[in-house]
């Protein structure tokens, strides 16, 4: 079965002569807010002097061009250089850029602070991050950086760009895709996380230190999670803030599906709305049928941003339901109009090369045929209960922007990922949540719990999504602080 991109919401044939939706100039206005957020140690004096007297920067790794970063006090900016293919098989290098904090001699060493996506940048976020963590920057070294294939090396992909903006709900056309995955080559096998990684050990030889601590948003917890993994002696403690577990993201988004209902149910009471809302969605994705849930459940994820207590949403869903679906038209144009973004901002490029080589889909990896991949969906979707995708249905959960993109996306050698049964090293670790959130929802944060021995959880109520950024209440940061500064 072929799957076509839906512009909105439409009835089964049962039903006719809905209304032309409204104009989503204020909505797109709203929702263009988005992008905004994206055990025991040494002391950080001995590991700066372990880190630059036990390990050698070779020529990619190093920092160079160093320089103030312009109009941003108190932050250095330089480029890493790294190289294109960790093996050395492949030539070519990247440069990063990488703003750091001018205190090299923090007492707690380098916080590292790691962006969303995959596709964000890091580095024009140091103004805002700055200011939500100042209480601990006298003693932590805050460092950002942009990411192989982010910011001003953005990977380039105009259509699928267009098409999906910094949304990975929003189905592509297959021909944005292949195009895309055409315009980077071969090389797109170089952008997954496990490259990423690397890219972070060299940066922290490169600033000559032993151990860092980690502060991850969104995917920023993955890259987190796979470098604790992956270097666990480098690792000093976490902070996992939305949290995707190391297992990795499902591309049918089961998970918020499910949650749907709840986060729901908990924005009703907490404004006091007389309707039900997960009878609403429900009755919605029943009554409109075809695939459309796909861009209910984009709209819902998105307005998180605009308002955790989903108040226009809420009452869109009981006026869909109740059979004039033109304001719920209206949202779901504008949260897809207050979705664009340039690559600069979010790359969908990135965003493509990262999860199709990251993730398992139904098919298997990025190494399977194209062929039978249709086939292999077909299948699994075939196979979902209603256990599964709670008020949602199988062709939601098939039509998802993430699954339509790797579905099409060129057979690409697949890399090496961590045994799902793998534990992060015993450091302390902070699991951070909103019980609003649906991009990364509260039953991923505990999936991550059981992989993390030292694990503290913090569930913010009636906050959403990037807890430290964007959340309302202090009680998120206040408890990132208390962790960072303890001990």
């Amino acid at each position: 079965m072929r799957r076509t991109r839906v512009a909105g919401l439409r009835r089964t044939p049962r039903a006719r002569g809905m209304r032309r939706p409204g104009s989503p100039a204020a909505v797109a206005l709203a929702a263009a807010g988005v992008l905004l957020l994206s055990g025991t140690c040494t002391s950080a004096a001995q590991d700066r002097q372990d880190g630059a007297a036990g390990e050698h920067v070779g020529e990619s790794g190093g920092l160079s061009g160093a320089a103030a970063c312009p109009g941003l006090e108190g932050y250095t900016c330089a480029t890493l250089t790294v190289p294109l293919d960790h093996s050395g098989r492949t030539p070519g290098r990247l440069g990063l850029k990488v703003a750091m904090a001018d205190n090299a001699d923090a007492p707690k060493g380098v916080l590292l602070f790691l962006t969303g996506g995959p596709g964000q940048p890091g580095v024009p976020y140091v103004t805002r991050l700055s200011e939500k963590l100042a209480p601990v920057l006298k003693d932590y070294r805050l460092v950002m950086v942009d990411q192989r294939g982010t910011g001003g090396g953005a990977l380039q992909c105009p259509q699928l760009q267009t098409e999906m903006g910094a949304s990975d709900l929003t189905p592509p056309t297959a021909r944005a895709v292949t195009d895309c995955a055409a315009a980077i080559g071969p090389n797109r096998r170089f952008y997954s996380t496990g490259d990423t990684v690397a890219d972070l050990e060299l940066l922290r030889r490169a600033l000559g230190v032993r151990r860092m601590t980690l502060d991850g948003v969104s995917y920023g917890t993955y890259t987190a999670e796979r470098y604790a993994l992956a270097h666990p002696g480098h690792v000093a403690r976490l902070v996992l803030d939305s949290v995707v577990p190391q297992t990795g993201a499902d591309p049918m988004d089961l998970a918020a599906m499910r949650a749907a209902p709840r986060v729901l149910t908990a924005a009703c009471k907490a404004i006091a709305c007389r309707t039900d809302p997960a009878a609403d969605l429900a009755e919605v994705v029943d009554t409109y049928g075809n695939g459309d849930g796909v861009d209910v459940l984009d709209a819902l994820t998105t307005w998180e941003f605009v308002d955790p207590n989903y108040a226009a949403m809420i009452d869109a869903l009981h006026k869909a339901a109740g059979g004039d679906p033109g304001p719920l038209r209206g949202l779901i144009a504008g949260t897809r109009q207050g979705n664009a973004a340039t690559a600069e901002e979010l790359s969908q490029g990135l965003h493509a090369s990262t999860l199709c080589l990251d993730v398992r889909y139904p098919w298997g990896r990025s190494d399977a045929p194209v062929a039978g991949r249709q086939e292999a969906l077909e299948k699994a979707a075939a196979q979902l209960t209603p256990a599964d995708h709670g008020p949602f249905d199988a062709a939601t959960a098939m039509g998802t922007g993430l699954m339509l993109t790797c579905l099409h996306w060129p057979r690409t050698p697949a890399p090496p990922l961590p045994p799902d049964h793998r534990r992060l090293p015993g450091v302390p670790v902070l699991l951070l949540g909103g019980d609003r959130d649906l991009s990364t929802p509260l039953e991923w944060l505990y999936d991550q719990k059981k992989l993390t021995p030292r694990a503290q959880v913090v569930v913010v109520r009636g906050a959403a999504h990037s807890v430290q950024s964007r959340a309302a209440s202090d009680e998120g940061r206040e408890a990132v602080f208390d962790f960072l500064l303890r001990g």
